[in-house]
């Protein structure tokens, strides 16, 4: 008999201090919410080794203890429309409560270089497409300069392809894919040159891949031929001819005032057993490129603007044609603001439930450091149109769903459940607020107060850990991602 009561002590005992011990890292008393199952309710989660292994209304101890009563908790913010992937992007996105941020609209012009130069060096989680613009303009022979992602106009982007340029094309996407491409980019508006025939093509190698086309449709604007909806219409056929899954980005800038029935025409698509998707930005104004193939001539009357609605980033000056000549005609690349949608119209897009949020993100623009702070802030706690756990399904949940297309590693993301990644934000609802304006792009947000990227403390009490990289690649299906090696 004292030999079992000895055992029992020391079960009892090592029980304890196991206990004790059990969580690198535990978020205790906070409001833990997770869009897929509806969870909202005062919780513990416990997380070890990058996962979250315990969620529970019973005390859980750990090596670190934060307490986030008051707080939200919930699924890391995923970015499927991020530009900027430099470091000073990386911070204030991972301050917005971004855990992933993707390349995806574009893609980044070499798959292996891009993965490479992020390894061990990364804030937040990262991937990319595999880029047709670049592939183009390889074809070309007119590969793009370091740094860029965007061609400058000239025959790369103006020119239609013959079948030899097209095949290279393809070839590239392929080497890209097999490098780990998580999609293929398409920037058809950036390549007008493009036949419906190559962009057929495109999708086509997409669905062979059993992988998505993320697009920037063909054009903006009203006017006929040319116009969004047609734009819309193009890649929405290209998807019913293939079978490849679409993603449509930034439906607020492509549509702009036709932003609602171009959702309409995705419903209609959906509906019909099409697999379409779409994202939006909660600004009214967009940036691109002035020496782009969007500002060839005609762009007036297709973007329905003038001179006056371009502003230029670093200096808030809006142009004049002598001013936008000089410009366009530059050799150097500058980005320029387009005011070109109106607030009415972006809440209405916002609000809708298929349009997930993406930032399209990039310096020079406050979208790169405010969208999802904006969000909060504006629609759920100031507008009330949206509800705290809608707005999260569309930053969390559903841009997981949508990567789930290129990786299964998705399928551990953009929720906060047991055995899903430790990539958490802990927000405080009532004060979390974009600050980031269009003279100054670059203001962080306020009121993400704790950012778990698997499962290291990026954020601690509102300030970037220094020295600390805890992203990692997000792969496509041509490569193992780093979750699985």
């Amino acid at each position: 008999m004292r030999k079992l009561i000895f055992s029992l002590y020391l079960l009892a005992i090592a029980t304890a201090f196991g206990s004790a011990q059990q969580y690198d890292l535990v978020l205790a008393g906070g409001r833990v919410m997770d869009p897929e199952t509806g969870m909202d309710a005062v919780q513990n989660v416990g997380i070890r080794d990058g996962k979250i292994v315990r969620i529970s209304s019973e005390a859980l101890d750990g090596h670190r203890v934060i307490h986030a009563n008051g707080l939200v908790v919930a699924p890391g913010f995923i970015d499927l429309h991020q530009h900027g992937q430099d470091l000073a992007s990386q911070r204030v996105k991972a301050l917005d409560g971004v855990t992933t941020a993707l390349e995806m609209e574009i893609g980044a012009p070499d798959v292996a270089e891009f993965l490479k130069g992020k390894e061990g060096q990364s804030l937040i989680h990262y991937g990319t497409s595999a880029s047709q613009v670049a592939a183009r303009s390889l074809a070309f022979g007119t590969p793009l300069p370091a740094g860029t992602i965007l061609p400058k106009t000239g025959p790369a982007t103006d020119q239609h392809a013959t079948p030899g340029q097209i095949e290279t094309m393809l070839q590239r996407l392929r080497e890209e894919l097999d490098a780990g491409g998580l999609a293929v980019g398409m920037g058809i508006q950036y390549t007008p040159g493009a036949t419906r025939s190559e962009v057929i093509d495109v999708f086509r190698l997409a669905a062979a891949r059993g992988l998505p086309v993320y697009t920037h449709v063909r054009s903006a604007g009203r006017a006929e031929p040319g116009s969004a909806i047609e734009s819309v219409g193009e890649v929405i056929g290209a998807a019913a001819i293939t079978g490849a899954s679409l993603h449509i980005v930034h439906l607020n800038s492509s549509c702009a005032l036709d932003s609602l029935e171009c959702l309409s025409m995705i419903e209609g698509a959906r509906a019909r057993g099409l697999d379409v998707t779409t994202e939006a930005y909660p600004y009214i104004a967009g940036m691109t490129a002035i020496n782009s193939a969007v500002f060839s001539p005609g762009w007036q009357e297709r973007l329905g603007i003038s001179y006056d609605k371009i502003m230029l980033p670093d200096t808030g000056e809006r142009l004049t044609k002598e001013r936008f000549d000089e410009l366009h005609n530059s050799s150097a690349t500058h980005y320029v603001v387009i005011f070109s949608n109106t607030q009415e119209l972006v809440d209405k897009v916002i609000q809708h439930p298929l349009v997930m949020i993406a930032s399209d993100g990039l310096e020079g623009h406050p979208r790169n450091a405010g969208t999802y702070s904006r969000v909060l802030a504006q629609y759920v706690r100031e507008k009330e149109s949206i509800t705290l756990m809608d707005a999260l399904r569309k930053m969390t949940l559903m841009p997981a769903q949508m990567l789930e297309r290129s990786t299964p590693a998705a399928k551990q993301k953009g929720r906060l459940e047991e055995g899903a990644d430790a990539d958490i934000v802990v927000f405080d609802a009532a004060t979390i607020s974009d600050r980031a304006t269009f003279e100054k792009p670059m203001e962080p947000s306020t009121g993400v107060r704790y950012l778990v990227v698997a499962g290291t403390v990026l954020v601690d009490e509102g300030k970037i850990v220094p020295n600390v990289f805890p992203g990692r690649a997000l792969l496509g299906p041509g490569k193992h991602s780093a979750w699985h090696e």
